[in-house]
Parts: C-alpha cells; structure tokens; sequence
C-alpha cells in the first residue's frame, strides 16, 4: 500500500519522535510505499520548554531524513498545503501521530480536507488526552479525532478515554506498546558504569527523561532516605531535562543529604548515550502521579532492565507486577521505598531480568504495522 505517515521525526528529538521513525521505517521494511511528512515548526519557541526541539546528529534512516518538512502547528495556510500535498501523493491511507490537544487544530482540519478528497486518516493515538489537562483539551481532541476512521492505541486508559472522542463507528486496534530497538544493543554492566563515573558495585536506580511534575521524581527522592537506610551504597541516575524549576529537587536533595547518592544529568539524552544509561542500572523507577503510558519502560525493556512504576494509567499494564517489575501506588514514598529495597534485598533481580526478555518478544515493533495494516 500506499501511506503516508505524519508527524514529528528527524531533526526533531524525543519520543514521539523515535516512534514517528519506527513507524515509517518499519511499514517501509514490510513492502509499504510510504511516505513521511514531519513539521516545519512544531513548536513555537516561546511554548517549548526546554533548551533545544533538535536533534542533529540523530542516526535516523535515509527515508526519514528525506522527509518533507511541511507543517507547521500554529500556520493554517501550512495545514492547507500540507493537506493538498497529501492528496496529490494519492495515499490508501494518511496515518498521524498523535499525542497533544495542541496538535489538534492542524491534524483535523488536514484529516477533514483530506475525506472530503476521498482519502481515509487514521491515528496512532499515544494520548488522547494529556497527562495535564486543560480548558479545551477535550474539544480539541475530539475536533481531530472524530476525523479519522480508525485509530491504534496501546493501553486501555487511553482506550478509555478515547471512547468518548471518536467516532462511534470508528474502528480501534489495541496493541502492547511495543519496545524501542533504535539505539543498539545493552552495554557490559562495568564497562556502562565506569563510563558514567558509577560504582561498579553498588545498587544503581535509574529515573529517565524529561523531568515534569507528573512524573513524580519528587516522590522518588522522598522515598530515598528509606531505602538509604538498608542500602546505604546505592546510587540514583536521573537522566533528563528539567521541564520544571529544579530548585524543589534540589531542595529535597539537600533536605535529605542526599547529594552523594544522586547524579542528576540535566540535558537531553542523545540516542548514543542510552546504551551506556540504563546498562549502568539494576531498576528503573517510574513513580509517576498520573500517566496514560510511557515510552521510557519500552526503552527499559530494550535493555532487560526491570522496573518499579506506580498504578496509574497504563503502566501497571505495560510491567505486569512481579513479571517484569513491581506495581505501587502513587505518592506514597514509604511504598516505593519498600519495593525498591524488595527487589535488591529479597533476590528479585534474577526473576524478574527473566519476565522482562519474556516481554520483549510479545513487543516487537511488527505489531504496531500489522495493526495499522489491519485497519487500513
């Protein structure tokens, strides 16, 4: 077939992004003719929170780099073009990403131009609405959603929450997200942490990307003196950009002395740095407040790294409890720190290393395009 594919990738960063890229490249392996169409300007500058939108030296294939960048979020006359540029490609399908209401006004009025063409659309939605909700935030979504015929979607909370935005006779795919291949293989655990300055011995947690209230880093660091208390070598990596003022972290790390445990690498993360970051970790920890699903347990996945993560939204499916990880609830520092140390002290590692390669052959990549072939 003939799809085309829109949204944000290459030089653009983060993880829409990487998956926008794993979605063409992988329909393009399957025999596909597809073609991407990624934004001239996704932001505004003025709306971007943090240091750059970029991603320069990404590794991403010939295909994706060759993108057309055309589409510009806050540019009407650019939905116009974008959407007459679409349909002269004559596509069986125009596939979106979508992961934010602010994207709505230029993704619907694409999708509805294109059906008054003749040409279906369909969304690969990562959230139907957002982890931080606002005045207009279901309108919008609605305004796009209920454009297209069909829609993928990767845990039942955003199944849930999509079922009031779609179409009634839409039809909807729910697939396991599947898991991030993009940066390489895992690293010797020595070799990664002499490499980031770790012990090579000592308990090392890992908290990656970026850094946002609703992500609850606030509540790991609470939970640290806890667990500090029955290992009082281990390590915390966060590794990501400060979307927050981070002057509340750091409080809590002095608060707690907590300075000789944590190491806080306040950039983005290039892609040829993942391998080394969570190689270097025993447990990744994702103490989210609220959550629909995340990309960063895919990634963790990748690498064969367990995982605590808090139960809220989609991410006690995505780490079944005592699997592949362990599930606690959220904002409760006592209960993370009790897992934390559960899993180091009560020989988890072994077991739960075991369930995470499990789930990396139920989330390969190939069911996210069987998925958006079946609707096609």
């Amino acid at each position: 077939m003939r799809i085309a594919v829109v949204g944000p990738m290459h030089p653009y960063r983060g993880g829409i992004a990487h998956f926008t890229e794993m979605t063409v490249t992988g329909l393009a392996e399957r025999g596909h003719d597809v073609r991407p169409v990624t934004f001239s300007r996704q932001y505004p500058d003025l709306l971007f929170p943090g240091e750059t939108q970029y991603e320069p030296d990404s590794d991403a294939a010939p295909i994706v780099r060759g993108a057309p960048r055309r589409l510009d979020s806050i540019n009407p006359l650019s939905w116009i073009r974008t959407a007459r540029a679409l349909r002269e490609a004559d596509p069986n399908a125009v596939v979106f990403q979508y992961w934010m209401p602010f994207f709505a006004p230029a993704y619907g009025t694409i999708a509805r131009l294109l059906r008054r063409a003749g040409v279906p659309s369909y969304a690969v939605v990562h959230n139907a609405l957002p982890h931080e909700r606002h005045l207009g935030d279901t309108w919008l979504s609605r305004y796009f959603l209920r454009a297209c015929e069909g829609h993928v979607v990767m845990s039942a909370s955003v199944a849930d929450d999509l079922r009031d935005l779609r179409r009634p006779d839409a039809a909807v795919r729910r697939i396991e997200h599947p898991i991030y291949e993009r940066f390489g293989a895992p690293m010797a655990k020595g070799k990664a942490r002499s490499a980031m300055g770790l012990p090579l011995d000592a308990p090392v947690l890992l908290f990656f990307g970026f850094v946002r209230e609703y992500k609850g880093l606030h509540v790991l660091l609470k939970a640290l003196p806890e667990v500090l208390e029955a290992l009082p070598d281990l390590q915390l990596v966060v590794a990501g950009e400060a979307y927050d003022d981070t002057a509340r972290y750091h409080g809590l790390i002095g608060q707690y002395n907590l300075e000789e445990h944590v190491h806080w690498y306040d950039q983005y993360i290039p892609s040829e740095a993942v391998p080394a970051v969570f190689s270097a970790a025993d447990l990744v920890v994702q103490p989210y407040v609220s959550a629909t699903q995340s990309g960063v347990a895919q990634i963790a996945t990748h690498f064969g790294v367990p995982m605590v993560v808090t139960n809220v939204g989609g991410l006690a499916e995505t780490i079944p409890h005592e699997e592949a990880g362990f599930v606690v609830p959220p904002e409760e520092p006592s209960a993370l720190a009790q897992a934390i140390t559960r899993f180091f002290q009560d020989d988890w590692q072994t077991r739960l290393n075991e369930g995470v390669q499990a789930l990396q052959q139920r989330r390969h990549p190939d069911r996210l395009m069987k998925a958006i072939e079946d609707l096609v």
